[in-house]
């Protein structure tokens, strides 16, 4: 059975879908069945792997609306144990859509429970807000992993999520665990950067994953040619704190999180 992890923060630029496109190729590479789910409406998980706005035809939206089956809108991916479930500006009219429907929270875990036995991991890539299709990705995962710069006010709105997540496990997935807090965007050369690792690491003992991903050029250009920075440059220090990323989720696979 896979495991479902939500990748989400509702504060924009902090590396949220370069970390589900790369943890996600990490894995892959390693030859673990992972299935990525675009379920942002920017679709730029979609394009990080190589499909532009054209490829993409029957997508996620089609799939929680119930118009086809999440079989038929899973695509291949330059990597043979990568497969993604595309997305593009649609699928902001999911969220319209189902605003009446009965248990709207829970149609992306209905629409995932067919293909879970297929993968070991299922990542999805949240939309940087806290509306319904983040909702629907946090009722339908194990657990969520947060990317959070190593930036001033990294900390802004990461009480926001926590409650969420709160609610969502009051409410709709009392098994919501919190799967790590990925600290992103380091600079080795910014005091700042070490000031905040070591404020997030004190505030959150325990949930705050070794593993750092600095900031890289490589991990910038990647998504421009369509490609997982490990594709892109497997040596860059970018795709190789991706791949220490995966390693480390791997080895920790039965940590559990209050």
């Amino acid at each position: 059975m896979g495991k479902v992890i939500s990748i989400a923060n509702q504060k924009g630029g902090v590396g949220k879908t370069t970390t589900a496109v790369n943890l996600s190729a990490s894995l892959a590479m390693a030859e673990i069945k992972t299935l990525l789910v675009d379920a942002d409406p920017q679709g730029n998980s979609s394009s990080g792997v190589g499909y532009t706005k054209e490829d993409i035809q029957k997508n996620l939206y089609h799939a929680m609306i119930g118009e086809t089956s999440i079989k038929e809108v899973i695509k291949d991916t330059d990597i043979p144990h990568l497969k993604i479930v595309t997305s593009n500006i649609d699928l902001i009219g999911a969220e319209i859509e189902l605003i009446n429907e009965i248990a709207r929270e829970k149609k992306l875990k209905g629409i995932l429970e067919e293909v879970i036995p297929e993968y070991d991991f299922i990542f999805i890539d949240c939309p940087p807000s806290l509306g319904l299709l983040t909702v629907n990705s946090l009722t339908a995962a194990h657990s969520v992993l947060i990317p959070l710069q190593c930036e001033y006010y990294a900390m802004e709105g990461l009480a926001q999520l926590l409650k969420t997540i709160r609610l969502v496990k009051e409410n709709l997935n009392p098994d919501l665990q919190i799967e790590g807090i990925l600290l992103t965007m380091y600079d080795l050369r910014n005091n700042l950067s070490q000031q905040v690792a070591d404020q997030v690491r004190s505030h959150f003992k325990g949930r705050v994953f070794s593993t750092i991903i600095p900031r890289n050029v490589k991990l910038s250009e990647a998504p421009s040619f369509g490609k997982p920075c490990i594709l892109y440059d497997a040596e860059s220090r970018g795709a190789q704190s991706y791949v220490e990323l995966a390693q480390e989720i791997l080895k920790n696979g039965k940590r559990n999180y209050g």
